[in-house]
């Protein structure tokens, strides 16, 4: 308790800072690349039919994902705190790239801890970390992906409290963390509302509109509640898409929200996918950034409070998405985004052609290339 403690008294003490804020806010500008670009994917919409597809270009952020948009926020705020060396958890190794990525620009070490399965699948990812001078520990304990990962972190974390900060990767784990990374994250909803209002009022004289619904992959959610956070309270339908792996009835899968119950883990109490004893079960997903057993308490208030409909897409779903979007736009998004691509493709038909979608496009593809050549292979493709 003592370093959370810490870290939710200095989190309040610099969060309105004006320094703090302008620092951040100059790095985000000139180093990471905000704000990006709103598009409208008119090809796929033409090709789907039914509601306009726009893009929200989280994948045009330095280092290929919003990730950025977090690690620069608590790197800065560690640097405030005296704390030089920093660790992270990571998955796909989006996050692990951003945390090397921000430590390096701020003159920090970091320290990276991966699951030694998601190491195999993401290996451009580790050698991206290694580059930018983080070192990366595999961690071969658990089902070998991020839940591990997380496991390993904390451990180092309560070990070495005093110089070291923790720079968790999503919007998961004890408070004030899960606060911290959606508003880190809320930039990519606040532009949305802002970048929307301008090309509806272009498109119709309108002006002013909210996009009709909103999508966005969970994992463990932090590009999904960046997203919903701005919106929740509008107009818009938000939708939720979760890993649907094999299939929810296989029991290979890691959707939480859609198949899980109440639980605690890494120090939230949030949806968990676990066994009737309580022991957390193994997950699946094509997707190493979305390999989570649990996903962010404050999607869970939204699941109960129905602010948010969770829904799922298989790794099929999500892999036919990556190759649609791919061949139509000539944008190659991430496997985690691709769940997200899928929802919009499955209910685009049924809706009017005035109507739109937002897509939070959160990283792009080029780590998962090689387990999508994979899973075609596998698959007989």
């Amino acid at each position: 308790m003592p370093p959370v403690e810490e870290l939710e008294e200095s989190y309040q003490r610099f969060r309105n800072d004006p320094s703090f804020k302008a620092e951040l806010a100059s790095y985000l500008k000139e180093y990471a690349g905000r704000p990006t670009p709103l598009y409208h994917a008119r090809n796929l919409s033409d090709r789907v039919g039914g509601a306009r597809i726009y893009l929200k270009r989280e994948d045009l952020l330095h280092g290929g994902a919003h990730k950025i948009n977090n690690t620069l926020g608590q790197a800065l705020l560690a640097k405030r705190m005296n704390k030089r060396r920093i660790i992270a958890e990571t998955g796909a190794g989006q996050h692990g790239v951003a945390t090397a990525m921000a430590c390096a620009a701020l003159g920090m070490s970091s320290e990276i801890y991966m699951g030694s399965t998601d190491m195999r699948r993401q290996r451009p990812n580790v050698l991206r970390m290694k580059m930018l001078g983080s070192t990366v520990h595999p961690v071969d304990s658990g089902s070998r992906t991020l839940k591990d990962a997380i496991n390993e972190a904390i451990r180092d974390w309560i070990t070495n409290v005093r110089d070291t900060y923790y720079l968790l990767g999503s919007a998961v784990g004890p408070h004030p963390y899960p606060v911290m990374v959606r508003d880190f994250q809320r930039a990519i909803g606040d532009e949305i509302k802002r970048q929307f209002a301008r090309a509806s009022a272009g498109r119709d004289g309108g002006g002013g509109r909210h996009p009709d619904v909103a999508i966005a992959c969970v994992g463990g959610g932090s590009n999904a509640i960046g997203t919903f956070y701005p919106l929740a309270g509008t107009s818009t339908e938000l939708i939720g898409v979760e890993a649907g792996g094999h299939g929810l009835g296989t029991g290979r899968h890691s959707a939480t929200l859609s198949a899980g119950r109440r639980g605690v883990l890494h120090g939230m109490m949030t949806y968990l996918l676990q066994d009737e004893e309580g022991q957390i079960t193994e997950t699946h997903s094509v997707s190493a950034g979305l390999d989570y057993p649990g996903v962010g308490p404050e999607h869970a208030h939204y699941k109960e409070e129905g602010t948010v409909t969770y829904r799922s897409a298989t790794d099929r779903e999500a892999v036919d998405a990556f190759m649609l979007l791919t061949e139509t736009e000539g944008i190659i998004p991430a496997l985690e985004s691709s769940h997200a691509i899928a929802e919009a493709i499955r209910i685009a038909p049924g809706m009017k052609r005035s109507e739109s979608i937002v897509v939070t496009l959160s990283g792009r593809g080029d780590k998962d290339v090689e387990e999508v050549r994979r899973y075609l292979e596998r698959n007989g493709h």
